[in-house]
């Protein structure tokens, strides 16, 4: 067995990090990986600490610490524009994952898959990481970085993402689709935020899922929404075209050809949900 360690205060955590751990707070990822043997890593279990969980609402938007369980944020009093967000909680696994599943932990685990990710771009969210030497904070998209890679480097700790206030009204929505509709990974995903002045889309974000080795933002599809009327037909302007940054692949769950077609159908769907 490897070194456990838990601590309560995030210095103490950071001073860990002055050598090789494996960072847990969840663990929904980590143990089901390992059944059957023993586990040898070191680890630093950081749900303890209570600075990094919870939401709050500041100057400039909304920090989300990197603790708070999909739970806690679907029960958590947000904004319309947090609705996909919420919607992609409700399907991260079950009931009791989301219960122990972490924000942080979703895309520190960096699965091209992960259900919180497109949301999280649409939401235009940015990591804030810490370590002995400072913080500093970056993109999501900057963020991850490939398939189970991420930006941070030894001795950082992701302690919240923060996301900015939109300059208009804004509303927010996601769709997934799997084998069956609970407890499944992904075929595909999407999840977008569209902010609206006077009727008119004024600001759109659209990321999909599943579809590529990182989540991706649409920037062809964003720029085709505005000025559009912000109505059930806003999901007609989605055209083959836009999807021009997926690469999606092969797999037991869908070929690359299907997730093409079925990433069409989720956008369109998505944008007319969004205006409903």
């Amino acid at each position: 067995m490897g070194a456990y360690l838990r601590p309560r205060g995030l210095e103490e955590a950071l001073q860990a990090l002055t050598r090789p751990f494996t960072v847990l707070a969840g663990g929904t990822d980590f143990y089901p990986a390992r059944v059957g043997r023993a586990v040898t890593e070191d680890i630093l279990d950081i749900a303890g600490i209570a600075t990094l969980r919870g939401i709050s609402e500041t100057e400039t938007g909304w920090r989300l610490g990197a603790t708070t369980t999909w739970s806690e944020l679907v029960e958590a009093p947000l904004p319309p524009l947090f609705d996909g967000l919420k919607q992609a909680a409700r399907e991260v696994g079950g009931r009791q994952i989301q219960n122990s599943g972490t924000i942080a932990g979703n895309i520190c685990n960096a699965s091209p898959a992960a259900d919180g990710v497109p949301a999280l771009l649409a939401l235009d969210a940015e990591v804030e990481l810490a370590s002995r030497d400072g913080t500093r904070r970056l993109p999501l998209a900057s963020f991850i970085t490939g398939v189970r890679k991420t930006a941070r480097q030894p001795g950082e700790l992701v302690v919240a993402l923060h996301v900015p206030r939109p300059k208009h009204a804004a509303r927010s929505a996601f769709l997934k689709l799997g084998a069956r509709r609970y407890l499944v990974i992904s075929i595909a995903m999407a999840s977008t935020l569209v902010e609206v002045e006077d009727g008119k889309v004024s600001a759109a974000r659209v990321a999909v899922g599943a579809c590529s080795p990182v989540a991706q933002r649409l920037p062809l599809l964003e720029q085709a929404l505005i000025g559009a009327s912000f109505d059930a037909t806003l999901g007609e302007r989605v055209e083959p075209s836009h999807l021009a940054p997926l690469s999606p692949i092969d797999d037991i769950r869908g070929s690359a050809a299907y997730r093409g077609d079925v990433s069409l159908v989720l956008l369109r769907r998505l944008l007319a949900k969004v205006s409903a």
